[in-house]
């Protein structure tokens, strides 16, 4: 590159990210170990496709990219911002530009400026969050408009209100207390070591503006009912008054094969006669297209949706065991434990390219199914999930400050607990991909299980809840759920009740140029005890062998551990970097094939 095409690229740099004085071009922090998608990462491209496929409208703005950044004590004002972040990479990312651990005791502050280019007539504009962890509060032309306390679930806020003439100025301040707090971290940790990772800080998924007219569709609730041949729908409009109406549309290659007219406020009920199934084998989605009208029936508002019609339940088959049955037929569901972290992204998968790969890594494997472990991802992951065909057991990120079985919370955090469980499973609730939730893990912060699965199954009546994956069972819920390892191992299956192995695995293969670790004193025993690859593929092999006689005895499933290498673990099915899968993939595809006939 010439020198002149390089000042121009800086200069060009500067004016998209609004200047000043400390103006810098964004580079990675020092990678320990990139992914082949860290290079393809910049400000003008960092994660920039819609955020939400299950409520698509064409009227948007990403403002990922370069922003302000600064540190400052707890709750201090940033003063003056000194450096730049690639939002919407965490603080300690590589991807970010800063890669520094912030701790309790500080604050990190972001700024930009946008412009707001022709919003629609009497509309409103709306500033959306995909995810930030875990106090934010959100400010706009200097006033604060909002907090939010969570560090998995979408906000919004309308600040049609707050906006001035020319560009706008929003700035965000996040206070994460990780560990020395009380509310879901997952395995997040300030002193990473074994199983607990590196924490995150702050934004870590896409920040979006969308343009919306005056009344407007809120958000959506899709429930397909296989057995009624129909798909339900319910709407929540703003700003509409009684004399609204809606329509709701089923499309299948752009064609409208059945709707429903009615008041905004009522169920919809689509019929769609002789629906073709949903399953890992046939992902077929029927398009959804929701409409707010007036009362004339002119069209106020509309968005673009998907549905997949697809049954998930309990059932006794023809040898008396209860197994898990996907539309209405028994299916054995095999899968990895997914926990979605990433060496130059940690929580934030680089690229939408990097994020999908994963899903059909589990795919090419022979798959059905993942257990996405102690996470919530971006709502892209679970849409690919739904298109690509992976079933998906939802783990609610643990709570407390470390993991421990506990009689009781505090009042304050299982508050907190509840609300952020509530809104993982509203937010997910769409994806039919989606077949189990999974509120306690290993018993980590495991408190009032009965009342919190019954709250479960009544606000969520259409998927299985596990009570708890692994060690501390409460004899309710739609699954018995053991870990072992290597394993494999299961409980005798319940009249009411399917016996799965939520864990088992865990077999460990260390390849060099490939690993994170580098402080081998603090790696976990299975590091030290690498096998090598033809090993490491006969032992997997004897593993998923032994599986057989417990599938005759009852066994619905099993997860294994685990889908890659984080950081310390070198268990994975491929190497942290997602640079070398360890398996022969024609292999597994037939050892796991024989498993589901």
């Amino acid at each position: 590159m010439s020198l002149i095409r390089s000042m121009l690229l800086c200069i060009l740099i500067y004016m998209i990210v609004g200047g000043g004085s400390h103006a810098q071009v964004y580079s990675p922090a020092d990678p320990r170990l990139p992914t082949r998608w860290t290079s393809e990462v910049s400000p003008e491209n960092a994660l920039s496709e819609y955020p939400r496929p299950m409520m698509v409208r064409d009227h948007w703005k990403n403002l990922n990219g370069l922003w302000d950044f600064q540190v400052t004590s707890k709750f201090r004002s940033p003063g003056e911002y000194h450096r730049k972040i690639l939002v919407p990479y965490p603080v300690e990312s590589v991807l970010s530009g800063i890669k520094e651990t912030i701790g309790a005791e500080n604050m990190v502050w972001y700024r930009r400026s946008f412009s707001v280019e022709n919003p629609p007539q009497n509309g409103r504009v709306l500033l959306h969050f995909g995810a930030s962890d875990w106090e934010t509060h959100v400010f706009v032309n200097g006033d604060h408009i909002g907090l939010h306390q969570g560090g998995y679930d979408s906000f919004s806020f309308d600040i049609t209100g707050y906006l001035t003439s020319g560009d706008q100025v929003i700035e965000v301040g996040v206070w994460d207390p990780t560990d020395i707090g009380d509310q879901p971290v997952g395995k997040q940790t300030h002193d990473p070591r074994g199983i607990w990772y590196t924490a995150n800080t702050g934004i870590w998924q896409t920040v979006w503006l969308e343009y919306v007219p005056e009344t407007y569709i809120q958000d959506l609730k899709i429930t397909p009912e296989v057995d009624q041949s129909r798909v339900k729908v319910m709407i929540t409009a703003m700003n509409g008054g009684s004399e609204l109406r809606a329509r709701v549309e089923v499309l299948t290659d752009g064609k409208v094969i059945s709707s429903s007219t009615g008041y905004h406020k009522q169920t919809f009920y689509v019929r769609i006669p002789e629906p073709e199934l949903w399953s890992p084998e046939n992902p077929y989605l029927y398009d959804l297209n929701v409409s707010l009208l007036d009362s004339a029936g002119v069209t106020l508002d509309q968005v673009e949706s998907y549905v997949g019609m697809r049954k998930i339940s309990i059932g006794r088959t023809g040898d008396g065991y209860t197994r898990l049955f996907l539309n209405n037929q028994p299916l054995f569901q095999l899968g990895p434990l997914d926990q979605g972290w990433w060496p130059d992204g940690l929580y934030t998968a680089p690229t939408d390219d990097a994020l999908r790969y994963d899903i059909q890594v589990t795919k090419d494997l022979g798959f059905n199914m993942l257990r996405k472990h102690v996470k919530v991802e971006p709502q892209r992951f679970y849409y690919w999930c739904d298109v690509m065909g992976v079933l998906v057991w939802q783990d609610m990120p643990s709570g407390g400050r470390r993991p421990a079985r506990i009689p009781e919370r505090s009042a304050a955090a299982a508050r907190q607990f509840k609300q952020e469980y509530r809104e993982m499973i509203d937010g997910l609730y769409n994806h039919p991909s989606i077949v189990m939730w999974i509120p306690f893990n290993e018993g980590w912060g495991q408190y009032r299980t009965e009342e919190i699965v019954k709250w479960t199954q009544l606000h969520d009546p259409t998927r299985l809840v596990n009570n708890a994956s692994g060690w501390a069972d409460h004899g309710i819920g739609d699954v018995v759920d053991r870990h072992a390892y290597p394993g494999p191992a299961m409980h005798p299956p319940e009249n009411n009740r399917a016996s799965i192995l939520g864990e088992f695995g865990g077999q460990a293969l260390a390849i060099e140029e490939h690993l994170w670790i580098q402080d081998f004193s603090r790696a976990p025993d299975h590091f030290k005890t690498s096998k090598s690859r033809a090993r490491l593929h006969d032992e997997y092999e004897q593993l998923i062998l032994a599986l057989y006689p417990l599938v005759e005895d009852g066994l619905a499933a099993a997860v294994y551990t685990q889908m890659t290498d984080v950081e310390s673990e070198v268990n994975g099915l491929m190497t942290y970097d997602r640079d070398v899968i360890k398996f022969d993939e024609e292999h597994l595809r037939e050892i796991h094939g024989k498993l589901y006939k």
